[in-house]
């Protein structure tokens, strides 16, 4: 087959679920923006395509959706430096910053295994059997693995270590 014509079977039986898999994890407009990013890849990068591409479209749309994740963040760190004023918000940014800061360091002492398995249903909003295929094993062993990371999750959570103590003493 020619590789337009792979192309065009590819993106014709594959687009409207690599869309579904971004609008889960993001707003319409960068819902498309992002699939239309993974095919942009597939069509640079098809020699690599896989025969059964739509697992390898997901991991291409899921990094698009975090490269576009970092912009956003490194976006507002810069208005904030060139505004020097914290970011609007109705909490506390600090209260912000140090629950953020918490769950981003419980689920970084995770295994890959555990925060890929997280990254798949919580972030990337697959239901279990999808993301057992992306993951490369079976639904019950996915479902385990998944279950086996929330409650290390939550143990991470609940650790001392995590919890920073916010109260000021007089």
């Amino acid at each position: 087959m020619d590789p337009q014509a792979r192309f065009e079977a590819i993106f014709t039986a594959h687009y409207r679920d690599i869309h579904r898999f971004a609008l889960r994890r993001t707003d319409p407009a960068e819902a498309e923006e992002v699939a239309n990013e993974a095919f942009a890849i597939c069509w640079a990068k098809l020699d690599a395509v896989p025969e059964e591409p739509l697992p390898w479209l997901y991991a291409v749309a899921r990094k698009c959706l975090a490269n576009r994740r970092r912009a956003a963040v490194r976006r507002v760190g810069l208005g904030v430096r060139l505004r020097g004023t914290p970011a609007a918000g109705g909490r506390d940014p600090a209260e912000q910053f140090a629950e953020r800061d918490a769950i981003l360091r419980a689920f970084v002492r995770l295994s890959e295994s555990d925060r890929e398995a997280l990254r798949l249903v919580a972030w990337d909003g697959l239901p279990l059997a999808e993301a057992a295929r992306v993951a490369g094993v079976s639904r019950a062993a996915f479902a385990m693995r998944v279950h086996r990371a929330r409650r290390r999750l939550a143990a991470e959570l609940d650790g001392p270590s995590v919890s920073p103590s916010l109260e000021i003493s007089s």
